[in-house]
């Protein structure tokens, strides 16, 4: 290809091949000269040359160019004695595979620029692809759709090399439609199962990606027959799987489900765990499937713990789930770290939701009360003005847990039968003992926190204290509010103001005593 010098000069030159391939087939050769600028290292030469296959194969699918059907072997059509037009719709076909190819490959280059035009370039293949099918119908009335090469963009989205958190932003935006978002569920649930074949360890950079495409699927959450469609169609069928909500579920449990069953890093595990909840679980056909992963995730301790907690308790609470060791689990979360933790705002949140139910036993809750109270003896203050108003509450929810707090005819107690270090609540005797640690708070070195704490001397209202406002509450926040406090107001001394430093003459002082 000849290149004009300057500044556009690829661009022209480009221009005119595409043209003189579209205005005669005796100029199909010129083709390869179009390919071999897309092998180019220069990022402009490339975006070119993108630009110029996207009118030439656009155009070639929008006339119906190319061949339609089970794509034979290019050398064993140039070597039969079929026609000319078929031979040219079979080359010019493979032609457009080799490019679509290079496009896939393009999707790991350096730049972004070329990495995003390639994308939309594929995308506007996969849309004319849709309405210009290159497959034979199976019957009247088939759903057709561009599976391979779809597939092809998904599996370069979901790279192991690159990391395509931008690309995958820009990929959103398709997922607007209805059939895309369907056939993206299909082909990354198929590229997230082969993830390890072949692999003795999977790149993080993998499960970054998949996550970041994964958590862009949401389906809508009233039911509704999908009718967004990318690929346009004269009229839409009943018996097309993608145009039933049902199976879009069905797409979007699969997919999750394949994602899940690997051993996930843990990063990657904890970011699942905070959408479980909201964006997964309430799209799920069967969310009782979830049981498998959270229970695993239940198991590794800490905030991992928490998180596939809250998952559970949704589990437990609307879909009847049995999980006898639930509040065993969440007893156990019950350390001096959870003060320190990042989700301590979080655990909070769920500790109060979870323990909310008024037929929770007595026992159970005063296990969690009485532990409650011994943590917050080394708890720092900005955790006490949550964990404090957090006890009171548990106190007004359940009545029979007041006797920690007042025990008339009580026995007198050497020492506090309440054991710490047993790991199951029931056998705690939390019941048995008292909560002297309040008494011992309300002598805390911070006012508010001694103020807290004597909340319990008083009868409790009915109402609860809302902890909300509280959870998010740092030291510093604490300092900031002390420093806007305003100080008295001044407190007169003096009944009669004072004259002069010796006072009125005749005051007793100015009779006795002069200044010289």
């Amino acid at each position: 290809m000849e290149r004009e010098a300057g500044p556009g000069g690829a661009r022209r030159a480009l221009g005119r091949l595409v043209e003189a391939v579209l205005a005669n087939r005796g100029k199909a050769n010129a083709v390869f000269d179009i390919l071999a600028v897309l092998q180019s290292e220069d990022r402009e030469e490339i975006q070119e040359a993108v630009r110029a296959c996207s009118r030439l194969f656009g155009a070639l699918l929008a006339r119906g160019e190319l061949f339609v059907g089970q794509l034979p072997s290019e050398e064993m059509v140039m070597a039969g004695s079929r026609g000319a037009t078929r031979k040219y719709r079979v080359w010019m076909r493979h032609r457009y595979h080799s490019c679509c190819n290079r496009l896939g490959e393009l999707l790991a280059r350096s730049s972004f620029q070329v990495k995003e035009l390639a994308l939309s370039t594929l995308m506007k293949f996969v849309q004319l692809e849709g309405e210009h099918p290159l497959e034979k119908p199976k019957w009247e009335g088939n759903y057709l759709f561009p599976h391979q090469l779809f597939k092809s963009v998904v599996g370069g989205l979901l790279s192991a090399d690159e990391d395509h958190s931008l690309l995958l932003c820009q990929f959103r935006e398709y997922l607007e439609h209805d059939d895309i978002r369907y056939h993206t569920m299909q082909a990354a649930a198929d590229t997230v199962a082969r993830a390890t074949d072949g692999r003795p360890e999977v790149p993080l950079t993998f499960w970054n990606n998949a996550f970041t495409l994964l958590s862009s699927v949401s389906l809508p959450r009233q039911e509704r027959a999908p009718s967004s469609f990318y690929v346009k169609h004269a009229e839409l069928s009943d018996k097309w799987k993608v145009v039933h909500l049902r199976e879009h579920r069905k797409a979007f449990q699969q997919m999750w489900l394949r994602f899940l069953k690997h051993q996930l890093p843990l990063r990657i595990c904890k970011k699942v765990l905070v959408i479980t909840h909201d964006s997964i679980l309430p799209h799920l056909a069967q969310p009782s499937l979830m049981i498998d992963f959270l229970a695993r995730a239940c198991d590794l301790g800490g905030a991992v713990s928490l998180l596939a907690l809250n998952g559970l308790f949704i589990l437990i609470h609307k879909h009847n789930l049995e999980y006898p060791d639930f509040y065993r689990k969440l007893y156990g979360l019950l350390d001096p770290s959870v003060f320190h933790v990042k989700y301590r705002a979080r655990f909070f949140h769920l500790a109060d939701l979870f323990l909310s139910s008024s037929h929770l036993p007595a026992y159970l809750v005063a296990a969690f009360t009485k532990r409650l109270a011994r943590l917050a003896l080394t708890a720092p203050p900005e955790a006490l003005l949550t964990v404090l108003p957090f006890i009171c509450n548990l106190l007004r929810r359940h009545p029979a847990c007041r006797v920690l707090v007042h025990r008339p005819r009580g026995p007198e107690l050497d020492a506090d039968p309440y054991d710490p270090r047993e790991e199951d609540p029931a056998q705690s005797r939390a019941l048995e003992s008292s909560l002297w640690e309040l008494q011992a708070l309300q002598r805390h070195y911070h006012p508010e926190v001694s103020k807290a704490a004597s909340a319990v001397n008083q009868a409790l209202s009915e109402a609860e204290v809302s902890i909300a406002p509280l959870l998010e509450l740092t030291a510093f926040q604490i300092f900031e509010r002390e420093l806007e406090k305003k100080g008295p107001e001044p407190v007169p001394l003096e009944f009669i103001p004072a004259h002069g430093l010796l006072g009125r003459r005749a005051d007793l002082c100015a009779q006795h005593f002069t200044l010289s």
